[in-house]
């Protein structure tokens, strides 16, 4: 266990340094292993998780989602969406800013992606907001917030990237998002009236509201359409979940060639950023299954249960200990490695854990529960300072807007994700309902 515990220090430590984190994993685990079995043994590691995680059927749905996001975004779709929106709640003060919350949930319905919905609707939503008058800090929250639930609604590339790493099954994963999903929808809507009404000024007075017009429209129900042929593809028995994407990506190609709005330069752009996303997630997904292979291998898992079981230390109590490790482990590491660093280690100390009669009894539900948990922690990983992915994303587009002015907008939508993480903790029947 000491070994292991030397290896996160050395690896919190590169990251520090700026080094890749994908660079980082690899580097430590790949050492550590030959300082166990040696250089050969080691060597025979890194190779054969290079050609396993290449050769993975299952990760090919990564790009495929992520090109089915940046399709939408590019013929116009995303823009729609948005527009819709706005005409629902612009009778509200901080409309814009709800629009925008609700345009990101519906998005990333379809996209499966964090990053790819916060740089989307970055794009769509702040030209909104600035020309009538929002404050920089609201308008980069919402947009910041409603990105995270990217990667919670379904089709989730990081639920299908759990469900590999403990063999859960995906459809059910997919299932269980939902309702927290909507709990996240709502309580970012909320978090946005709560800081108009505190800070009047974050946004300007309800105006006129203008009428839906074809366009966006269009939007909302490619959008819509688009969510109801993957969900029902899937759990009608048309297809697979890995199916689903190629499914997905040759529909939203249709719809934009239906809607006029695809060119042959926006397909290009698209599948450039497409390549270019999914190299970076490929790259980190192999780090993370070598070091993941170091730290089995110098039996951390068993140790950390055992340590866990003399502490004498409840089910309930253990939960909100890795809550509160990932909220630590968030500020410091973006979404994805998270995942694959932890979830290997915490959940086969999860899967025996005894709560008793109920919707717990089952230990597939405890870990599709503990599924939902990991990625609403994660989600609050993505704007918590001073990493904060989502918040590096849009600096990354909006370089005239301080970090200090965006991470001071994202307190709102912040405590609202305490808020439900707390909820899905105590009342696991909002992620298991629906699955049971």
């Amino acid at each position: 266990m000491t070994s292991s515990l030397i290896a996160f220090a050395v690896l919190l430590g590169l990251v520090f340094l700026r080094v890749p984190i994908a660079f980082a994993m690899a580097l430590v685990g790949g050492l550590g292993f030959a300082q166990m079995r040696g250089f050969d043994a080691a060597g025979a590691m890194v190779g054969n998780a290079v050609f396993e995680t290449g050769m993975n059927y299952s990760l090919s749905v990564v790009p495929l989602f992520i090109f089915m996001g940046n399709i939408l975004a590019g013929s116009g779709i995303a823009s729609g969406l948005f527009n819709g929106a706005d005409r629902i709640f612009g009778r509200f003060r901080g409309g814009l800013a709800m629009a925008t919350i609700l345009s990101c949930g519906g998005f990333s319905a379809v996209c499966g992606s964090s990053l790819a919905t916060a740089a989307t609707m970055s794009k769509v939503a702040m030209p909104s907001m600035r020309r009538f008058g929002y404050h920089d800090s609201l308008a980069t929250g919402s947009i910041a917030a409603g990105g995270t639930l990217g990667i919670l609604i379904p089709p989730s590339v990081i639920m299908i990237i759990y469900g590999l790493l403990t063999e859960s099954d995906i459809g059910k994963l997919f299932i269980a998002g939902i309702l927290p999903g909507v709990l996240g929808i709502g309580l970012y809507l909320v978090a946005v009236l709560v800081a108009v009404r505190v800070k009047p000024a974050l946004a300007p007075a309800v105006g006129d509201v203008a009428h839906m017009t074809r366009q966006d429209m269009v939007g909302v129900f490619a959008t819509l359409a688009l969510f109801v042929f993957i969900m029902v593809g899937i759990y009608g028995g048309f297809f697979t979940p890995i199916e689903a994407a190629g499914m997905g990506a040759a529909a939203a190609v249709l719809i934009a060639l239906a809607v006029g709005g695809l060119t042959r330069a926006g397909l290009w752009e698209a599948l450039i950023d497409s390549a270019i996303a999914s190299a970076m997630i490929f790259a980190i997904i192999i780090g993370a299954e070598i070091f993941s292979n170091f730290i089995t291998f110098a039996g951390l898992p068993d140790k950390l249960y055992d340590f866990v079981e003399a502490l004498g230390l409840g089910p309930w109590e253990v939960i909100v200990v890795i809550v509160l490790i990932y909220m630590v482990l968030g500020a410091v590491l973006e979404s994805l490695s998270m995942i694959l660093l932890t979830v290997p280690i915490f959940y086969p100390l999860v899967s025996q854990l005894d709560f008793g009669a109920g919707i717990l009894a089952d230990p597939d539900m405890i870990l599709i529960w503990f599924a939902v948990i990991v990625v609403v922690a994660t989600e609050i990983s993505l704007i918590t300072p001073p990493v904060g992915m989502n918040v590096f994303v849009l600096r990354s587009v909006l370089t005239d807007v301080p970090l200090s002015t965006m991470f001071r907008g994202i307190l709102w939508f912040w405590v609202a994700d305490i808020v439900r993480i707390t909820l899905i903790v105590a009342f696991p029947a909002i992620s298991l309902w629906l699955v049971s």
